[in-house]
């Protein structure tokens, strides 16, 4: 597998654009992928029971043809918690977006980010589809999802299939409300690759407990957001099958974009300053690697303390304490960025300028050890400073 350079329309038969539409006062709001022929599609949602319209919309359209060719996209306003009306307006812009690209509205999914309970101001949505265009600046795509993001977030792969080089790309964007469960975020993946709609969700199923839902920024569960994987089968390569050694590549492939992606939305956490990484080993079973990881990640007080650069591994304990699984309490050791601070649930001396330069770094690893089996887990977070509340307190003025 390869890292490269691109973008969202990195693959064959993809294109994507982006725009100012008029959903924000500035900045790009705007903006659309699109496949050459209808793709094979795989989504994960919201467990949030406030479900936005788009999604509602989304959703029904893929359980009819488990097929899409575009996936339209606003930011600014959420169209959730806007009642029949905001249906209405749903129905529309997929309906209007069909109309312009010539196919089924079932094969138009929809996605909206932004400020809840505000209804989707028609006219800008007008404004956009007038100008937005196949083949334009796939670039501006990523702008076009953010919202309290300060940057965007991409990963593109590609791998051998046979003769066949098959290109997976990745689009993601979330900074706060982030506890996914599915979901909290917006992410967006597009490949080239034969398979179909069943297997294409049988991968994004089996990858999506260890990369989205491990990370969180704020332990809040947003009302509108999904995972939508599209593959188009423009490679013409031999369909990839479950239980095949292809499709293990292919899942692969899928869980390294998936948690590239999942990371980069922990760093741009609302005011972050740090990535918080957790590794859990020797864990009786991966369900309690993954809850101590990320009731870790989770703890307001750990993230706080690694704002303040202070080791605070009595916080991290209390942590791995109150995470649900039964862990033997007595015997974990836990280090920071490789410096040992407690051995067998008893502290260890550690140079003092040592941990002091570690602590000022920007991505921290906590690895801990509960000594209790050979099951592994992982989680990403980030830290808790004083921004976050600006932010958030002024989210709508």
């Amino acid at each position: 597998m390869k890292i490269m350079e691109g973008n969202i329309a990195s693959p064959l038969g993809f294109s994507a654009d982006g725009l100012h539409a008029g959903f924000k006062k500035k900045k790009h709001d705007f903006g659309w992928i699109v496949s050459e022929v209808p793709a094979s599609v795989a989504g994960v949602y919201t467990t949030n029971q406030v479900i936005a319209a788009p999604l509602l919309v989304t959703k029904e359209s893929i359980q009819k043809n488990q097929q899409l060719q575009a996936v339209v996209v606003n930011s600014g306003v959420a169209n959730s918690c806007t009642g029949l009306e905001g249906m209405e307006d749903a129905y529309k812009m997929q309906q209007w977006t069909a109309d312009k690209l010539k196919i089924a509205p079932d094969l138009v999914a929809l996605a909206s980010t932004g400020v809840i309970g505000e209804r989707l101001p028609m006219e800008a949505l007008k404004t956009g589809l007038s100008k937005i265009v196949i083949n334009g600046n796939a670039d501006d795509f990523a702008q076009a999802i953010l919202t309290t993001d300060t940057c965007t977030k991409t990963c593109v792969v590609t791998e051998l299939f046979g003769q066949d080089v098959v290109t997976m790309a990745g689009v993601a964007k979330g900074s706060g409300m982030i506890h996914p469960n599915m979901a909290t975020m917006l992410a967006f993946i597009t490949c080239d690759a034969n398979i179909s709609s069943a297997a294409l969700q049988q991968a994004l199923s089996r990858n999506v407990e260890t990369t989205f839902n491990q990370i969180t920024v704020d332990g809040d569960t947003s009302t509108n957001d999904m995972v939508l994987v599209m593959a188009n089968g423009c490679t013409q390569n031999e369909e990839i099958l479950p239980d095949t050694e292809a499709f293990d590549r292919f899942a692969d492939m899928l869980q390294f974009v998936m948690a590239d992606l999942a990371k980069k939305i922990a760093k741009d956490g609302e005011g972050a300053t740090k990535l918080i990484e957790a590794r859990v080993l020797h864990a009786k079973d991966e369900l309690t690697a993954r809850m101590v990881a990320k009731s870790v990640v989770g703890s307001s007080l750990v993230k706080t303390a690694i704002f303040g650069e202070d080791p605070n591994w009595g916080r991290i304990l209390a942590a791995i304490g109150y995470a649900g699984p039964r862990v033997s309490v007595a015997n974990i050791d836990i280090a920071i960025e490789g410096l040992p601070v407690m051995k067998a649930s008893s502290p260890v001396s550690f140079d003092s300028e040592e941990m002091s330069e570690v602590m000022t770094r920007d991505d921290l690893v906590i690895e801990i050890d509960l000594h209790d089996g050979e099951a592994e887990g992982r989680a990403w977070g980030c830290d808790l400073s004083y921004d976050y509340v600006k932010i958030n307190a002024l989210y709508r003025t």
